[in-house]
């Protein structure tokens, strides 16, 4: 039987906030155990919570970049379960009144655009962290314990592997061009948790969903789903049931094992928390929030290729990341040259940060500087080969591009007598060659163009030297 895959995704996107959701701790991420902690994450009796005004702003941004219809009124529940590093019994989170609700997301994953509704956008804090591979006991870090998360749960509209990752992908590209987190899978800024079933091809109900957990990479998701909907299909070939459960991925067996049962809404006994008031978003809230949302990357680069005159595919790459786009207008801004700013920064700078691990925000080498590097191949100052030498001593010291080419004596020689004695030495020294191009053999041209560039260190201005070639040669 032909079966087909459906897939729903819970995203939970941690906020950037400084301070935690509920009370006033550091939310940052990597400090020594049970640091970031007061009485009212610890969950000491007496010790009330305050809703982080931040938390609702970054909300109605997501909700507002995503469609979604933004509630008025809101209100935060507790979600009781028991686990050891949950100190209050309970999360605080939202159930039947979130604060975002029925909004979409569009996707390509190959097989052209798609969008992917939302059911909901909610808030809620993360709990604590149980740590066990310190001896044979568990110990618990509480430091993340209220910090903030946005999760987002979509409409089961998924339906291969690729489009889940590409789901991923878009919706960390948004929270990162709205700056509201980092997006970082790898430390949980990021977590994904899919619900994956088959049904048969032309059926309208759903079949029994697992849930599964801990994939920490969008390469992961895709394994993750691909293993999943493999093992219902042998489970359902052979004449048996699917059963609802929890399961997590296991990247090294790549394999998911089942972890507990499914749990279902009522297990949780949601109910309002008494201890804090409901959430109120005003018009001139959706106002403000409106306005500062940030040119998103399809409007970028749609403006790139008309304001920029660059191919669409270089628009494409350059609007991937906010702080990318913002480093590459910044650079056309100092050179003038917008194809070449676009070429350098696909190239060299991306090609850099790839290399050594970076964010553009942590890389070396400013975009004025850049800049100022491309102003020089422009202007005929330099040639391409010597400003590659240039940006690689950028990327080690702070001294702008014409410093450097001053300092090092890496100036680009235009003067046609320098060229011409160059050139008539190379003669002089290959008149085999010579005697070869003239009796019709022209791509020897090339020979002599490599000749004279390595006989002045690449110096040369290259247009130049094929001009002043061309004329000797002909002569």
């Amino acid at each position: 039987m032909k079966y087909e895959l459906v897939v729903g995704l819970e995203v939970h996107c941690q906020l950037n906030t400084a301070s935690k959701a509920f009370c006033g701790c550091s939310a940052q991420f990597g400090k020594p155990a049970n640091n970031n902690v007061c009485p009212v994450c610890l969950a000491l009796p007496g010790a009330l919570p305050v809703l982080n005004r931040r938390v609702v702003e970054d909300a109605v941004k997501l909700g507002l970049a995503t469609g979604c219809s933004i509630a008025p009124h809101s209100v935060l529940a507790r979600k009781n379960y028991f686990y050891p590093d949950l100190p209050k019994g309970y999360q605080i989170s939202q159930f039947e009144e979130p604060i975002c609700s029925e909004g979409s997301v569009h996707v390509d994953a190959g097989e052209g655009r798609k969008d992917i509704r939302l059911i909901r956008i909610h808030i809620e804090e993360d709990a604590g962290k149980s740590i066990h591979d310190i001896g044979d006991d568990t110990y618990i870090d509480l430091n993340r314990s209220g910090v903030p998360l946005l999760e987002i749960v979509s409409y089961p509209d998924i339906r291969t592997a690729r489009e889940a990752s590409a789901y991923l992908q878009k919706m960390r590209q948004i929270v990162k061009y709205l700056g509201i987190s980092d997006g970082n899978m790898e430390e949980g800024s990021l977590r994904c948790d899919a619900n994956v079933s088959l049904r048969p091809v032309g059926a309208t109900e759903y079949g029994t969903r697992t849930e599964i957990k801990n994939m920490n990479s969008f390469k992961n998701v895709e394994k993750a789903i691909e293993y999943e909907a493999e093992r219902h299909r042998e489970i359902l070939d052979a004449g048996g049931v699917i059963v609802q459960e929890t399961r997590l991925w296991d990247a090294d067996k790549g394999e998911t094992r089942s972890m507990r049962g499914k749990e279902f809404a009522h297990d949780y006994r949601y109910f309002p928390d008494p201890d804090l008031i409901p959430v109120l978003v005003d018009r001139e809230m959706l106002e403000r929030m409106q306005s500062e949302l940030p040119e998103f990357p399809e409007v970028r680069a749609e403006r790139f290729v008309s304001q920029y005159a660059i191919p669409a595919y270089d628009a494409g790459v350059l609007t991937v990341e906010r702080e990318v786009a913002d480093y590459f207008e910044e650079v056309v801004r100092v050179s003038g040259d917008a194809k070449a700013s676009s070429n350098w920064v696909m190239g060299e700078v991306l090609r850099t940060l790839k290399e050594k691990y970076l964010d553009i925000a942590e890389f070396s080498v400013s975009p004025e500087r850049l800049g100022g590097l491309v102003r020089l191949i422009v202007d005929g100052k330099i040639s391409n080969t010597i400003a590659k030498q240039v940006f690689e001593i950028m990327l080690s010291e702070g001294a702008s591009a014409g410093e450097i080419v001053e300092r090092e004596g890496l100036a680009q020689v235009s003067d046609a007598g320098a060229i011409g004695a160059v050139i008539q030495e190379i003669f002089d020294a290959n008149p085999g060659q010579l005697a070869a191009y003239r009796e019709g053999k022209t791509k020897l041209l090339g020979f002599f163009v490599g000749q004279c560039m390595s006989r002045m260190k690449g110096k040369a201005n290259p247009q130049m030297v094929n001009e002043v070639l061309l004329e000797k040669l002909e002569g």
